[in-house]
């Protein structure tokens, strides 16, 4: 820009500069003329303000003018400004500090006192705070003055209070309860971020009242200032508790800012608020004190006002606020202690009855454990009242036994059950003397004035047992309470079977309460088939409701279907007991005839007559709901429009309840209305608004649905129809409307009963009660790649839905509403079809998922279900610990799925096993689902989740045999074992064995499992199977897995022992040919113990070592060698070469011998050396000898035999007589039966002509000579020994008798077995030609012909027996002791027969 003759205005300025001259003869001049201005005109209370603020104009990156900081210059004003007045510089700051906190506390644009600051209010104070801690820094602030000061002050705010302490006293507590109460009531009414403020300053509160409140004695004995401050924090928090329990009061005068404000102050009683900054035993001794004070605040209300009034306090009566409170308080303590709290109270304190019985129903409700220990409680307090004759112990009983059972029988056991249980046998606690009974009555006649009419009513039906010489006693008090009852027109004779004391106390009808008792008995007949003992007793003791009221509600006539029904059956079952009257019944007869006639007479016109009318009303109904969503109508125009569509389903239940074809098509029809109308009603709502903002009108209609229960198993099975079979086809409408179907289903879960599992169920075990969360949720099944998308549009729409319906809801209350099913299901499905999930979340990457776009039909749902995993809101509620999806439901999960039909590849579904399980769970806490780190534990949840899903019953169109494993968990499990292999090996020196945790662990499974659930053979077939599949998991791992390795001294040995006993105890009983292991497990041991020998100094050694001690720990083990040594040598061999490169081990190569000599025995006539032990050899031989055939050299080779094989031939007739088991146990393993006895005879005929004693072989007594061969039988094989023993009876000879003393009693000995597994229902392998009876019969004849040849050595060996044989066979024992008797009795029992 240019001045006046077109110079610039830089040069005119220039000019101006150059001539005017300054006044000032120098700088110092300069600068004292400009303190001098500074002085005149500065304001130190605004210097305070500015100097704070870092962004100063003129400043940059640092740098200061004149080389002066902002502390320096004010501490140089302040200084100066000191020295002026004459005070020192501290003092005046202090007291500037105090006047600039006054004018920003007074300068509010609010009429009235909030106790928060406004933001620019807080701005300031932040800028002066800071000032002061640098003026502090410098020691030119005086801390006490300005804090003495400011408690001067009455407008001081909150916030401003945190910074300084006050003096003790009822002062400071007042100023404290009110600035909390105004910041409570403050909180409902600002904006988001001043409510988190808000919060903020309540927890600092709250941290700073606990911590000083409730410290340790030690602690607080240091000081009295302490003490003080004690008193102050307590006081406040008891002041603040009675302000909030003062607004329960209030709650129902609909004072809603005052509720609000004391729901604000509950936050200080959330235990996750103090974290770690105060000591556990502070915290819960800061909860104890304030339940004690909830108990006992007021206590105004008398017992008998208890009495008339608990009714009103049950759970779902008592204020919310209340009930959250309690909720809070009872976190920080178990179960049992908040009992023995409740208790303790009750003990030492006066009550208010309102407040403890709220609390008892608070904890019946909100605790399973708490029913058990409020028996316990009961039986204590009768206890003790029984023992004093107390009355208070006594009041107190019934008083938490009325109103536990108040909340109904799913949580508590009804009021009559709970006073039959007390008092109606002669155990109780009043049947001990004649003054307790009194007591008793006495206590019970006090009650009477104050009584409500159904607890008389169940002192009059099941009244204390008590002896007949007191009977008058009780009756003077059922007089009394007849008296009460008439005074209030209740007639006892009308009172029903099952009344329900919880319900609420409503006039029943006489014929309302009586079909509520014939369904009720209904039920239990049709669960039991047994007619209820309280109808039996009904038709006994109270025959006027018996014969006016309940059998005419039974005897309604109707259609009567075809197949009876249970109704039918429990009308028979009364009929044939005498309990109906005769013409009663053929009135009911004739009655239901005539209605059959009616029906089949006008059929064609009754069709239309039936339906139109309620099923047209109740479309009508249904349409006006759906107007009255849209537009946003009043609460209490929905209820009057459910309630109409109520009594359309009433009518039109009559209808459907004929059992006729045209009704159960009716009934589909109704369904189907429901959930259309349902559908339809939700998208027509949310065209307009989002779910939260649509009102009541989904929740009521769905309630109304589950109000009639006659209804809602048709629905549910619809709602299995429609997910199970139809849901892949379905479009994105319906499954929005089913998916906030089943979440309402949910929020109504109080109203349905629990749901029997169903085919279509995954992981639900067959006749389970599940609840209808866990229901819908069981039947989402991930198999296939339609099921995973189904399964996730539908579980994102509807979490989707609930987080939209009920944003509004509290934590608490949303996490109780949500479906912990849906939210694992969700955890399992979205990281597996989304990469994007398996990551760390950013911050910004958290958007929400709008409601609107789930209707759109172009809709992603991988991105939909991606967006709503982002979001913050999920994220916190995958938190929570009843959401988090454990490692092993992830397995359960994944197991069902079916490999060749997966949405995912092979390499897909690797990757995400790899991420799930090395990334996700095996890091993760076990509080979270994980395993900590431990590889142990991750392989132990593993394997568990493999075999309990083999077992698992799985009707699933992908379901695979019973014994197959998925071949990628054992991979995934393979890999866990292999590198558990990598841990340090132990050091030279240490004795013990690295603990082997597989064996462990299926041993565990099958010693700690629960037998009471299912029959004897059910649990041994479940056994069975269960060794199977251990079988084949040892197979798929590493054979190296089965051997471990110990030091012994500074050497390393094999260590098989582990190995060896679950051999002993559990696999050998699974193999079919009774002595030997299957070969796959004998080969994957050797290769095992070969490949573990590798870790030894001497490999060879180890070897001989560890076979040395398979002789006499594990026999089993070399004769399944033995067996299979023809396929294992070659392998053997080969590794060995591969492995050493050495001569074979010297174990190894005997074995090798021995089977090499047994063939050369057989083949060219050498001889067999007998080795030690002789059954090791004559396993080899019997091996080679089921390798010829036809066994004619075996006969031959037996001759051949020298005469030190005794032993040996006991053992090949042992082995012999286990294949003839075997051959019929097992028929298609390749014994032949008949070629099994054959041989078993021919080794018998040797051994008899040898005269070498083998009967001892089956004797079952512990220890001798065959004890080596018994215990490596199976548990099966020698049980049915007695089987095996009875074949060889053709071979048997007379002189047997004479020759063998224990031969008699080893043969009845197996007779006795044989009789009681043919009577224990044992499962008998027989054939056709041979049952089991002619086995028998031939064994017994068998018997009775012996005895009489038998020597009188033998008859007297089988005295033990003879008890036993007297109970299965008196005819043989009656033989047996016949002929045992000496020869003198027999001689002189003839002489007496000839008189």
């Amino acid at each position: 820009m240019a001045g006046a003759g077109g110079r610039s205005w830089r040069d005119l300025l220039a000019g101006r500069a150059r001539k005017r001259r300054s006044p000032f003869g120098s700088a110092a001049e300069l600068q004292g003329a400009a303190l001098r201005l500074l002085d005149q005109h500065q304001n130190l209370a605004e210097l305070l303000l500015e100097v704070g603020d870092s962004a100063k104009p003129g400043v940059q990156d640092g740098a200061e003018p004149w080389g002066v900081s902002p502390e320096s210059f004010i501490v140089s004003v302040l200084q100066e400004q000191a020295s002026k007045l004459g005070v020192p510089t501290a003092t005046l700051a202090a007291k500037n500090a105090l006047a600039n906190v006054e004018r920003i506390c007074q300068d509010s644009a609010s009429p009235s006192r909030a106790p928060l600051l406004n933001s620019d209010q807080r701005k300031r104070l932040t800028c002066l705070l800071q000032t002061v801690k640098d003026l502090l820094a410098n020691n030119m602030f005086c801390r006490s003055l300005f804090c003495q000061e400011m408690w001067k002050m009455k407008q001081v705010e909150m916030k401003v209070f945190l910074c300084c302490r006050s003096p003790a006293g009822p002062a400071a507590v007042e100023w404290l309860c009110s600035s909390l109460c105004g910041l409570c009531e403050q909180a409902g009414d600002i904006s988001c971020g001043d409510t988190e403020l808000a919060q903020g300053i309540l927890s600092d509160f709250a941290i700073v009242f606990l911590q000083h409140g409730f410290e340790q004695a030690v602690e607080l004995g240091r000081k009295v200032e302490f003490q003080k401050v004690a008193y102050i924090c307590r006081a406040v928090l008891q002041r603040m508790l009675a302000w909030v329990l003062d607004a329960v009061g209030k709650e129902k005068q609909e004072d809603v800012s005052m509720v609000q404000a004391a729901r604000f102050w509950l936050n200080v009683f959330n235990v996750s608020l103090y974290g770690s900054v105060a000591p556990l035993d502070s915290l819960r001794q800061f909860f104890r004190h304030t339940l004690t004070e909830v108990l006992t605040y007021n206590p105004v209300l008398k017992v008998s006002d208890a009495i008339q009034m608990q009714k009103e306090w049950s759970f779902t009566r008592t204020s919310p606020l209340l009930t959250a409170l309690y909720r809070k308080l009872l976190v920080a303590f178990s179960v049992k202690e908040s009992i023995c709290q409740l208790q303790q109270v009750l003990e030492s304190h006066e009550v208010n009855w309102q407040h403890v019985l709220s609390c008892v129903s608070t904890l019946v409700v909100c605790q399973a454990e708490a029913e058990q220990l409020f028996k316990d409680l009961l039986s204590h307090l009768l206890l003790k009242a029984f023992g004093n004759y107390d009355m208070e112990n006594m009041i107190t009983a019934f008083l938490i036994a009325r109103q536990a059972a108040l909340e109904g029988p799913a949580v508590f056991m009804p009021y009559s059950e709970w006073f039959k249980a007390s008092f109606g046998s002669a155990g109780g606690h009043h049947g001990s003397s004649k003054k307790s009974l009194v007591f008793l009555l006495e206590f019970l006649s006090e009650l009477v004035p104050f009584e409500a009419a159904p607890y008389l009513k169940v002192h009059i039906m099941f009244p204390p047992l008590v002896p007949s010489k007191h009977r008058s006693l009780l009756l003077e008090y059922i007089t009394l309470a007849k008296t009460r009852l008439a005074d209030l027109k209740v007639a006892i004779e009308d009172m029903g079977l099952y009344e329900d004391l919880s319900a609420p106390e409503e006039a029943v009808q006489p014929q309302a309460q009586a079909l509520r008792d014939v369904e009720k008995a209904l039920q239990i007949f049709e669960n039991t088939r047994k007619i209820p003992t309280s109808v039996i007793e009904a038709s006994i003791f109270r025959r006027p409701y018996y014969t006016s009221w309940f059998l005419p509600a039974l005897l309604r006539p109707r259609v009567l279907p075809k197949t009876p029904d249970g109704r039918m059956a429990f009308i028979d079952s009364l009929k044939r007991a005498d309990k109906i009257p005769s013409n009663l019944y053929s009135t009911y007869l004739q009655a239901c005839h005539a209605m059959k006639e009616k029906v089949l007479q006008d059929d064609s016109k009754a069709e239309p007559s039936h339906s139109k009318e309620p099923l047209e009303q109740l479309k009508a109904e249904l349409a006006v709901l759906r107007t009255l969503a849209v537009q946003q109508a009043q609460w209490e125009g929905m209820r009057e429009c459910c309630s109409l569509s109520q009594k359309c389903l009433g009518k039109m239940w009559l209808l459907l309840a004929q059992g006729t074809v045209y009704s159960w098509c009716l009934l589909f029809q109704v369904v189907d209305l429901l959930l259309t109308s349902f559908c339809q009603t939700l998208l027509a709502a949310s065209s307009f608004n989002p779910p939260d903002r649509q009102g009541p009108c989904l929740s009521l209609l769905v309630k109304m649905m589950c109000g009639h229960r006659n209804l809602l198993p048709a629905l549910l099975g619809r709602l299995c129809q429609l997910i199970c079979h139809q849901g892949p086809s379905l479009g994105a409408a319906h499954i929005l409307g089913l998916a906030a179907f089943v979440i309402h289903l949910s929020e109504c879960r109080a109203l349905i009963p629990g749901v029997e599992a169903t085919s279509g169920a995954s992981q639900a075990a067959p006749g389970k009660a599940l609840s209808v969360s866990e229901y819908w949720s069981s039947l989402l099944v991930c198999r296939t790649e339609e099921s995973f998308a189904f399964c996730l549009r539908f579980c994102t729409a509807a979490a989707a839905y609930l987080m939209c319906k009920f944003s509004s809801c509290s934590r608490e209350d949303f996490c109780a509403l949500v479906p912990p099913g849906l939210i694992k299901k969700l955890q399992y499905l979205v990281p597996r079809l989304s990469l994007e999930a398996r990551g760390v979340l950013c911050e910004e990457a958290k958007s929400a998922l709008s409601w609107s776009s789930l209707s759109c039909p172009s809709l992603n749902y991988r991105r939909a279900s991606l967006c709503l995993w982002r979001q913050a809101g999920f994220q916190e509620l995958l938190k929570e610990k009843a959401f988090q999806l454990s490692f092993r439901e992830w397995l359960l999960l994944e197991l069902e799925v079916c490999p060749e039909k997966d949405i995912l590849s092979a390499s897909e579904r690797q990757d995400f096993h790899h991420w799930a399980i090395y990334q996700r769970y095996l890091p993760a806490p076990s509080a979270a689902g994980g395993c900590d780190g431990d590889l142990e534990k991750a392989c132990a949840v593993i394997l568990n989740a493999i075999l309990d899903s083999s077992q698992r019953l799985d009707l699933g169109a992908c379901a695979q045999s019973k014994t197959s494993l998925s071949p990628e968990m054992l991979c995934r499990l393979q890999e866990l074992v292999l590198e558990l292999r990598c841990r340090p090996k132990l050091l030279p020196g240490c004795s013990a064995a690295q603990r082997h945790f597989l064996f462990e662990l299926l041993q565990g499974r099958l010693t700690g499992r629960d037998p009471e659930h299912g029959s004897a053979l059910g649990e041994q077939l479940w056994r069975q199977q269960e060794l199977l599949l251990h079988r084949r998991i040892l197979l798929g791992l590493p054979a190296s897995t089965l051997v471990t390795t110990c030091w012994k001294g500074n050497k390393a040995v094999l260590d098989c022992d582990s190995f060896f006993c679950f051999v002993n105890s559990e696999l050998k009983n699974v193999s079919s040919r009774g002595y030997a292991l299957s070969y796959g497990i004998t080969a994957h041991f050797f290769r095992g113990l070969l490949s573990a020998s590798l870790d030894c100094e001497d490999a060879a050694e180890g070897v001989n070592q560890a076979l040395a001690t398979c002789q006499t720990k594990c026999p089993v083990v070399l004769l399944s060698a033995a067996l299979w040594w023809p396929r294992l040598e070659a392998a053997l061999c080969s590794q060995w070469k591969r492995l050493f490169g050495a001569p074979l081990a010297e174990e190894l190569a005997r074995l090798r011998g021995w089977h090499s000599s047994a063939s050369r025995f057989l083949c060219s006539g050498a001889a067999f050396p007998v080795s030690d032990p002789p059954w090791l050899s004559a396993a080899f031989l019997h091996g080679a000898i089921l390798q010829q055939s036809p066994r004619g050299r075996g006969t031959e080779a037996l001759e051949r035999l020298g005469t030190d094989a005794e032993q040996l031939l006991v053992a090949l007739l042992f082995f012999s007589l286990l294949d003839l088991i075997s051959a019929r146990i097992a028929p298609k393993e390749g014994v032949d039966f008949q070629t099994s006895l054959e041989w078993s005879l021919q080794i018998l005929q040797c051994l008899q002509g040898r005269g070498t004693s083998w009967p001892l072989l089956f004797h079952s007594a512990e220890g001798g000579e065959f004890r080596v061969l018994r215990s490596a039988a199976s548990q099966r094989h020698t049980r049915l020994l007695p089987l095996a023993f009875y074949s060889l009876t053709p071979s048997f000879q007379q002189e047997l008798l004479q020759q063998e003393p224990t031969f008699l009693s080893v043969a009845l000995q197996m007779y006795i077995q044989l009789l009681q597994l043919f009577v224990e229902g044992e499962v008998l392998p027989q054939s056709d030609r041979d049952p089991t009876e002619h086995l028998i019969s031939a064994a017994r004849q068998f018997l009775l012909g012996a005895i009489p040849h038998c020597p009188a050595q033998s008859l007297g060996n089988i005295q033990p027996l003879l008890s036993t044989c007297e109970e299965l066979d008196p005819e043989l024992a009656a033989t047996l002791l016949h002929f045992s008797r000496p020869a003198v009795d027999v001689e002189l029992e003839e002489e007496l027969e000839l008189f």
